[in-house]
C-alpha cells in the first residue's frame, strides 16, 4: 500500500532570469512500513522537498497524497490538523519547547489535539527511546542526542502515517547520531512506522530500504539496497 504519492511536485521562487526551481517536477511514490533516504549536496532542495512532502510549505503546482489525503486541497487549518496527527517531523535542531520537560514535549501533539495520551504507549517509548530516568529534565538539562530522542519520541506519540527527518543528525557527534539512526531503524521495524529521512551522510543512507538522489531540484537516481 502507498502512504505517500508525489505527482509531478514543483516549488520554485522568484521571476524570470531570477527563478529558482527548488523542486522541478518531483514524482515519486513510499510504500506504507518502507525507509526511504533522500541524499544531495546542499542546496540541491532535498530540505524543501521534505517540507513540502510535511505541508510546512506550499508548492508551485503538484500533488501529495499521504495516506489517501490530498494534502494541498486542506484549508491551512484543516492541513495543520492533518499534520499534527498524520506527519511526524525530525528536525535537525530539535525545535522542543524550553520550557517544557521530556514528557510534555513528547506528548505536546497529543495535547494540542486534545487527545488522551495511551499510558502504556507513551511508557514503551520512553523505555525505547532510553528516556526513562529523564521525563522530568528540561531541554537544558539533556545532551543533544537526549534531545533528538525526545524529538523522536514526539513525531511517534501519534502513530503517524509517515515520519519525515530532516538530517537528524546532522548536529551530533558520530556516537550520538549513529544511536539516532539506530532508533529510527527500530521504530522502522518495530512499529512498522514509514520514514523518508534526508541526509547528505551516505553511510547513514546506505542503512536505508531505498536511496533517492537529489540534484538540481530533480530525483537522478532511485537505488533499492
Amino acid at each position: 500500500m502507498k502512504i505517500l504519492e508525489v505527482k509531478d511536485l514543483c516549488k520554485t521562487y522568484g521571476k524570470g532570469e531570477n527563478q529558482v526551481k527548488a523542486v522541478d517536477h518531483v514524482s515519486f511514490s513510499v510504500d506504507e512500513g518502507e525507509f526511504v533516504a533522500i541524499v544531495g549536496a546542499s542546496g540541491s532542495g532535498k530540505s524543501t522537498l521534505l517540507h513540502l512532502l510535511g505541508g510546512v510549505d506550499r508548492p508551485t503546482s503538484g500533488e501529495v497524497i499521504v495516506d489517501d489525503k490530498e494534502i494541498y486541497q486542506l484549508s491551512n487549518d484543516a492541513l495543520a490538523i492533518f499534520r499534527r496527527r498524520q506527519i511526524g517531523i525530525i528536525y535537525q535542531f530539535y525545535n522542543l519547547i524550553p520550557i517544557l520537560n521530556v514528557r510534555e514535549n513528547i506528548t505536546l501533539p497529543c495535547d494540542l489535539d486534545g487527545k488522551f495520551v495511551a499510558k502504556n504507549r507513551l511508557r514503551e517509548l520512553l523505555k525505547t527511546l532510553g528516556l526513562e530516568e529523564r521525563v522530568n529534565h528540561l531541554p537544558n538539562q539533556l545532551s543533544g542526542g537526549q534531545q533528538q530522542r525526545v524529538s523522536i519520541g514526539r513525531a511517534l506519540i501519534n502513530d503517524p502515517a509517515l515520519i519525515l527527518a530532516d538530517e537528524p543528525t546532522g548536529n551530533l557527534d558520530s556516537k550520538a547520531g549513529d544511536e539516532i539512526v539506530a532508533l529510527l531503524k527500530l521504530s522502522n521495524r518495530k512499529y512498522h512506522q514509514t520514514i523518508v529521512i534526508i541526509t547528505h551522510d551516505l553511510e547513514i543512507a546506505r542503512q536505508a530500504d531505498r536511496v533517492l538522489t537529489f540534484e538540481d531540484g530533480k530525483i537522478i537516481k532511485d537505488e533499492r539496497m
